[in-house]
């Protein structure tokens, strides 16, 4: 039997390390936020004949007043482009802008005239997002509360589904114990995405709080698993020492738990090599979330009542 709980020590340094981490880059860097939560335009292009530089793009664009612009290449051929918040009528520009500067004759270095034929099979517009300012401030907000309601609700709902289980610890810590598992898991995969924001310009978009709520909801269910079977085994075995108990229940449900996350991971790992880059950030994430939400409800969150136990004994 593995002793998870003599070997506390380990998972705490290890978790106390990557959330500290996690909360040291978010001060330095912050999140790399997409235009779902500042606010502006993005316009995912794919060149038919030839991709041109970032900065000639830049430079095509820059007379009609678009703000700072920002040119990210895309697969081989394709370019996502950022500006300020825009109407129709500039998008359609941006596009006759892009198809005049970037025509195929001139990619082929053709004679002037030749290539004019072509002109529809300049560009495909991929994708176009534009949102207000005040709209992205809107988003933040709710997201903001909507992770607040949610850990709320799961401390109420844990505390009624264990109150009858109230020694040696009571129900309400159960939930309690369960919501620092759940902002170890979110505090990680935000750190994640910080540094990959950092250094791969991956951006937290509305998919990405999708995937946050998602990953509580799949980090509690683990961990409300692990719980159940310490109630179980608590009133099959009473008298014992509570941390033989805790012990019990985790090798009794480390396998079946690791087995789910598991085969969970290798379906999301098919989608991140084959979903595209549409529900790339959101899958990452679903990926960092649920591998961490799996190692929380096995070596912290149990650990974490034996500790509050010896605590209130003490």
């Amino acid at each position: 039997m593995i002793s998870i709980i003599n070997t506390r020590k380990i998972w705490f340094t290890l978790s106390g390390s990557l959330v500290l981490i996690s909360i040291i880059s978010f001060f330095i860097w912050g999140l790399n936020l997409g235009i779902d939560f500042t606010g502006g335009s993005l316009l995912e292009v794919e060149f038919m004949v030839m991709r041109p530089n970032q900065s000639d793009v830049n430079q095509a664009l820059a007379e009609l007043n678009l703000g700072n612009i920002v040119s990210q290449p895309v697969g081989e051929k394709g370019m996502i482009i950022r500006f300020k918040d825009v109407n129709e009528e500039i998008h359609q520009k941006i596009l006759q802008t892009l198809k005049e500067k970037f025509k195929p004759s001139d990619a082929l270095n053709l004679p002037e005239g030749q290539g004019i034929n072509f002109e529809i099979k300049i560009i495909e517009e991929k994708r176009f997002d534009s949102i207000g300012p005040v709209i992205g401030q809107e988003l933040k907000n709710k997201t903001i509360w909507a992770i607040i309601i949610v850990l709320i609700a799961i401390v109420i709902y844990i505390a009624w589904a264990f109150r009858k289980v109230s020694k040696p610890v009571a129900s309400w810590k159960y939930g309690l114990i369960a919501v620092l598992a759940l902002f170890h898991d979110i505090t990680i995969t935000v750190g994640v995405f910080v540094i990959l924001g950092k250094f791969y310009n991956l951006e937290a978009n509305a998919p990405f709080v999708a995937a946050l709520l998602t990953v509580l909801g799949y980090s509690v269910n683990d961990t409300i698993v692990v719980f159940d079977r310490i109630r179980e085994n608590l009133i099959k075995h009473l008298g014992e020492d509570f941390d033989k108990i805790v012990d019990q229940s985790i090798n009794e449900v480390i396998v079946r738990s690791i087995n789910t996350s598991f085969t969970v991971l290798l379906a999301l790992l098919a989608l991140l090599l084959f979903g595209g880059a549409t529900i790339r950030d959101f899958i990452l994430a679903l990926i960092v979330g649920i591998s961490v939400g799996t190692y929380s409800s096995i070596f912290l969150a149990s650990p974490l009542l034996v500790i509050w136990e010896k605590f209130k004994t003490k």
